[in-house]
């Protein structure tokens, strides 16, 4: 362990976020510089628990005391050797995952837990500042032909764990950019694309290929795929949003978030001298309460927004850990985020226990208002409470509601035509069904991620990824020396 009494002597710290008034004018990364001396107290905290939960938090099983301890001491580069042991990209991970690693830290019991998430950011970017992250090419080649479908955090650490095991990988990404959501849909000041554009250097460097702007099922077909391939890694996330089905849903200025969220993406690398769908001026609705929602926020107020409410069907989440969620489960909490501070600075609110009833639209068909109401629930559905019906302005309207399952479209409905079954081929919640190898119904077709598991978090996906990456290697060469992290029925301590 690194100090044995560092968990008594240090409380938890994290770096301070850029003031409001200064940040929301740019989209850089809220978040300032960590001095190392602060950093070292935090790697100091992790204590010897004896049995490191956090592990068991984590999917990704990442060595979370070791490289606590090794930061502590000061060996930055064995640190990143033991971050990377267990995840591809900790450079993404440490900025967009919610930590259910600190949830599960044995110091949450009954203190504030270690800032795992802190020490991972600084220890991935120590190690690109200090050139330790370098191409890793494979010593020899077998032959073997990989193509993955979807290049977010899955479909990258499935290519890269594949091509350093010595396969042809190809990845196809339909957008006209490699990345997924961490490209489109994850906001610059939430996590800036350079990250992003450096490791894909790195595994171009180590031979894998991407070919962009490619739909497969569309522009290439299954039939073609399969005929060029070895194997098929089906990782194209859980893209069906829900959707809000109520009266005025057709009006001009309702957009889901992901219609929303990847025009603001393209306006940063320079597509657009602006966003083509702006909040600029406008009264603004975000329905949903969750991340997604929150980037919606950080979003319209970086681009003028003249009022943000955000609204959520669920009561408010209480500040400290429920009875009902005990440790080392991960709580639902009251959160605030970079983008509720800026929405609390400005002329905004969140609204919580509240219903939309209907869109109101003007003359030219446009959102002009909201109608809502108050409700009472969960427990036995979401009931309206007579008398609390009312109407706030909504000129933009963002739906942040989460994810259903995997787009149904020609790519999976060729796929399924396969299956011996075609019906089997998806399970009961409509996610792509696979065996305890990560493989579909279709031999040579595996799946990670939330195409398969359904909407989660990203150290989820890259866990499947690199699991499923494993499976594909031995279905090709009758072996595998890489990791297997999870089978794909684990289930995350909720």
């Amino acid at each position: 362990m690194a100090d044995p009494k560092g968990f008594l002597t240090h409380a938890r710290e994290l770096p301070a976020r850029r003031p409001v008034d200064v940040r929301i004018r740019d989209w850089r990364e809220v978040y300032e510089d960590f001095p190392k001396p602060a950093l070292t107290a935090q790697a100091a905290r992790c204590m010897d628990c004896g049995i490191p939960f956090c592990h068991n938090g984590c999917p990704l099983g990442n060595l979370i005391p070791e490289w606590n301890d090794l930061v502590y001491r000061d060996d930055w580069r064995e640190a990143i050797e033991r971050l990377h042991a267990t995840n591809n990209f900790p450079e993404f991970t440490g900025r967009l995952c919610p930590a259910p690693c600190e949830a599960a830290c044995v110091l949450g019991i009954n203190s504030d837990p270690v800032a795992i998430k802190r020490v991972e950011v600084e220890i991935i970017d120590r190690a690109f500042a200090e050139g330790w992250v370098t191409p890793r090419p494979p010593a020899s080649k077998t032959g073997k032909r990989v193509a993955v479908v979807g290049s977010g955090p899955a479909g990258l650490a499935a290519a890269q764990q594949l091509t350093r095991a010595g396969h042809d990988v190809v990845v196809f990404e339909r957008a006209d950019r490699v990345g997924g959501l961490l490209r489109y849909g994850i906001p610059e000041f939430k996590m800036e694309k350079r990250h992003v554009d450096r490791r894909l250097a790195q595994m171009r460097a180590e031979g894998t290929e991407f070919r962009a702007g490619v739909n497969v099922g569309v522009d290439v077909t299954v039939a073609r795929l399969r005929e060029e391939f070895d194997a098929i890694v089906l990782a194209g996330g859980a893209t069906a949003w829900r959707d809000l089905p109520v009266a005025g849903r057709e009006l001009a200025g309702v957009y889901q978030a992901m219609e929303y969220l990847p025009p603001a993406n393209k306006a940063q690398e320079g597509d657009y001298p602006r966003s083509p769908i702006s909040a600029e001026g406008k009264h603004v609705v975000v329905i949903g309460g969750g991340d997604t929602g929150a980037d919606c926020i950080g979003t319209a107020v970086r681009q003028g927004a003249a009022s943000i409410t955000q609204l959520e069907i669920m009561p408010r989440p209480p500040a400290q850990r429920p009875d009902a969620q005990p440790w080392p489960t991960y709580p639902m909490l009251f959160k605030m985020e970079s983008a509720h501070e800026e929405l609390e600075a400005g002329t905004g609110a969140r609204v919580y226990a509240v219903s939309t009833t209907e869109f109101v639209g003007d003359e030219q068909g446009r959102v002009k208002a909201l109608r809502l109401v108050d409700v009472e629930g969960p427990a036995g559905g979401f009931k309206p409470i007579p008398g609390s019906e009312r109407e706030i302005p909504a000129e933009l309207v963002t739906l942040a509601m989460g994810f259903v399952g995997p787009e149904k479209g020609p790519l999976l409905d060729d796929l399924a035509a396969l299956a011996g079954e075609p019906e089997a081929f998806f399970d009961a919640r409509g996610n792509v069904a696979r065996d305890k190898g990560y493989m579909s119904g279709v031999d040579g077709v595996f799946v990670a991620g939330d195409m398969g598991r359904g909407q989660s978090l990203i150290v989820w996906a890259i866990a499947e990824g690199r699991s499923a990456a494993a499976s594909v290697d031995r279905y090709l060469t009758g072996q595998t020396a890489l990791p297997e992290a999870i089978p794909p029925t684990a289930r995350p301590l909720v």
